[in-house]
């Protein structure tokens, strides 16, 4: 099981691959106990040392803990959702990296993003040749069912011109971010799109190089705003709060994780092309 000499990433991250399609496609189900290091740095014929980098990278994940004594053991998926952060600034290992994204106002995709952008910027890590960035997010410019008023569930001009703001605003700074990558040279191409539609975004969803799903529900909730010193009483989507499932593609297309990931990128790419439209500003 020695690792491929063509694959650009670095051996640990190959090894943590490899360890990660095991788990997510249950030949290591919940509470298997992994091989030991000096078995697995025999198996992928590597240094102890890259087999402990590749643990801790899946640890970080939340797909394994370490159990003192006992060894490395695959986390019981219900103790807590896989991160997204780590997994994004793998994806940002890859030669080309894509982005889709469907949600409210883009704000936590913004800061998932940043890091990966910042470390390119300041040559920390290693850069891939092109960035592709696809969103689709709901038009606030008029009114929508949500978020809207408590006392009537009807629409809050105010509170969705404020929403209208922040939303520009973060799809900015993810464009400028990418931008500015390319127009420095550090990578070859770079892209942002964002398209609006009329749905009401009742969950949010990220795919990853069109290989791994983060999908997650908005929470609403009932929460006072103040516009301009005036209090909204609002029933709101809930971006921070959404609990993020993580699916990821595998060899095996019949799997159920590859056919979600197919659907969703299927579901997607069908929005894109029919019923939404370029973004104004």
């Amino acid at each position: 099981m020695s690792l491929d000499p063509d694959d650009p990433r670095p051996p640990y991250l190959q090894v943590a691959s490899a360890l990660r399609e095991a788990i997510l496609s249950k030949t290591l189900g919940p509470g298997d106990q992994l091989p030991s290091g000096t078995e697995l740095a025999k198996r992928y014929g590597v240094a102890r040392m890259t087999v402990q980098q590749a643990i801790r990278t899946l640890r970080d994940e939340g797909l394994v803990v370490s159990r003192q004594g006992s060894g490395v053991f695959v986390r019981q998926r219900i103790a807590r959702p896989v991160g997204l952060r780590p997994v994004l600034e793998r994806a940002f290992q890859r030669p080309h990296v894509s982005i889709d994204f469907f949600g409210f106002t883009a704000e936590t995709l913004l800061g998932a993003i940043q890091e990966p952008l910042d470390k390119i910027r300041t040559q920390a890590g290693p850069a891939p040749d092109s960035i592709t960035v696809r969103m689709l997010l709901p038009d606030t410019s008029h009114p929508i069912v949500l978020p809207c008023r408590v006392d009537n569930l009807a629409d809050d001009p105010d509170f969705r011109t404020r929403s209208h703001a922040m939303t520009k605003r973060h799809v900015n700074a993810i464009t400028d971010g990418v931008i500015e990558l390319h127009e420095l040279g550090l990578i070859t191409s770079g892209s942002v799109e964002c398209r609006n539609h009329d749905l009401v975004p009742l969950f949010k969803a990220y795919i990853l190089n069109r290989e791994e799903i983060f999908f997650g529900v908005y929470p609403i909730v009932q929460r006072t705003v103040t516009v301009d010193n005036d209090p909204h009483e609002i029933y709101d989507l809930m971006g921070k709060d959404a609990t993020l499932f993580h699916h990821a593609a595998g060899e095996d297309d019949t799997s159920s994780d590859s056919q979600y990931v197919q659907q969703i990128e299927s579901w997607f790419d069908t929005v894109w092309r029919t019923i939404s439209r370029p973004a104004e500003g």
